[in-house]
């Protein structure tokens, strides 16, 4: 009875069935909207804000804007509204003189069409956001669940295949310092005891690269100079 029930709950209302992508039928029935004015007494779906602008109502119609609190002045013989006039806030009803307001200024400014509310797939029914969910997210959220159950495999000392890389280089980390400081050797011992005994030498191989880097970034610079230089010479003026 509650599975009846609540396959009833979300049936409500209507069925869209499709064989095509979920996310591009629901992007086609968001859009599809029909634009409705704002009629007393309905409860607006959204805020209404009318924009500043010349009306085209003549000086008789100034006591219906001071009713409304709209600031207005009398341009080239017809109402102006000063500046933008938060008129109606989401959920709030409808009233009769702000109804009347935008059908004079010719507004519309509700839309109704259709919400999703579920969808069902593959015998699982989810809320239309799961399908907002992108790949570089899932993947974002399973490297962070990764690096969560590495880090409590290390702290407890239980080796995991997540935890199993970490242990590996820590374990490698101790060899090295062993060799280190011992006459043991191989091969990346080696290449680590020979920058302890002399890092200038590696320094000293590193300079031709960076200085390589600083010219091709120096050619860069004046490429883009010349060019400014170029573009400058061009604004000359038929009086010159």
């Amino acid at each position: 009875k509650q599975w009846y029930q609540r396959r009833v709950a979300i049936t409500a209302g209507g069925l869209v069935f499709t064989k095509e992508d979920p996310i591009l039928v629901r992007d086609k029935l968001l859009e599809n909207k029909v634009a409705a004015p704002a009629r007393a007494g309905a409860i607006a779906p959204c805020d209404v804000i009318v924009e500043a602008q010349n009306t085209g109502m003549g000086p008789e119609k100034t006591s219906f804007f001071q009713a409304l609190n709209i600031s207005t002045k009398i341009a080239k013989g017809s109402i102006e509204i000063v500046s933008n006039v938060f008129l109606i806030h989401t959920g709030d009803k409808v009233g009769q003189s702000e109804a009347t307001l935008l059908q004079m200024l010719n507004v519309m400014p509700f839309a109704y069409g259709l919400v999703v509310e579920n969808i069902y797939d593959n015998g699982a029914v989810f809320a239309p956001e799961i399908l907002d969910i992108t790949d570089e997210q899932l993947l974002a959220k399973f490297s962070s669940g990764v690096a969560n159950v590495a880090c409590v495999s290390l702290a407890m000392g239980y080796c995991t295949q997540a935890s199993l890389p970490h242990s590996i280089i820590n374990g490698f980390k101790n060899v090295l310092a062993v060799a280190v400081e011992t006459e043991i050797n191989f091969p990346q011992a080696d290449a680590a005891k020979a920058f302890l005994a002399d890092p200038t030498a590696f320094a000293v191989a590193a300079a031709p690269a960076e200085a390589a880097v600083e010219e091709t970034k120096e050619e860069e610079k004046q490429d883009s100079s010349e060019e400014e230089e170029s573009d400058d010479d061009m604004g000359f003026s038929l009086f010159d």
